[in-house]
This record gives structure tokens, sequence and C-alpha cells, in this order.
């Protein structure tokens, strides 16, 4: 029986050893929980670093094809508009009304000019304004 004794004193002293390694090996296993959690961090900064440059770019580059697709809209639609002007203006009709719009006049008319006409409805405006509705009442 003293030998047991002696056994279990040495024991004590085991597991105290034992305990100041284990908490080593928490320690140890902390730090490196923590070493990995940086690294991974990193790596994940680092990879977005490596996406952000051709990210950046497709984004530039798509806003910029939005932007010439809206130009070509506009300059079809511009076409579209000149086309058919030209097919209006290609008409015996467009042609004598720009004609009038030069002061020309056919063979065999006569070419009146007016003057004053701002000053004559500048008139009629005021006598329009004194004039009541439904009579002088």
């Amino acid at each position: 029986m003293a030998r047991r004794s002696s056994r279990n004193e040495q024991r004590p002293a085991k597991s105290r050893a034992h305990g100041k390694r284990s908490a080593k090996r928490r320690l140890r296993g902390q730090r490196t929980t923590v070493l990995l959690r940086w690294c991974v961090l990193a790596t994940l900064v680092f990879v977005g670093f490596l996406y952000y440059s051709p990210l950046s770019s497709y984004l530039e580059t798509r806003a910029t094809l939005n932007e010439r697709q809206e130009e070509v809209r506009a300059l079809r639609e511009e076409r579209a508009n000149l086309q058919a002007r030209l097919a209006d203006s290609s008409t015996v009709e467009a042609l004598a009304r720009e004609a009038r719009r030069m002061s020309l006049v056919r063979p065999g008319e006569r070419l009146f000019v007016v003057k004053g006409i701002a000053a004559w409805k500048r008139a009629q405006a005021r006598t329009n304004r004194g004039a009541r509705i439904g009579g002088d009442g």
C-alpha cells in the first residue's frame, strides 16, 4: 500500500505538469486559430484587390456601352425624321411652299408686300381688351 500512496503522490505532480503543457497547447492553439483567421482575411483582401481592377473596367465599359446604345438609338430616330422630311420635301406642294417662303411668285402673279402687321396686331389686341363679351351692356 505504500507503493500505491507513492504513486498517488506522483500523479498529482504529473497532472500539474500535464496541466501546464495543456495550457501551453491551448495557448498555442488559440494563437494558431487567430493566425489562421488573419491569413484567411488577408487572402480574401488580396483576392478582392485582384478582382477590383477587372471589375471596375467591366462596369466602366458597360456604362460606356449603354451610353453608345442610347446615342445610336437617338441617331436612328433623327435619321428616320430626316428621311421623312426628305420624302415630304420632294413633293410639288412642299416645293411650292418653300418658294413662297422665299418670296418667289409664279409667272403672272403679283407680289404684294404688306407692312405694319405687328402694329395692326397690337391695335387689334387693345380693342379686343376693351370690348366685353355680350355687347356694351
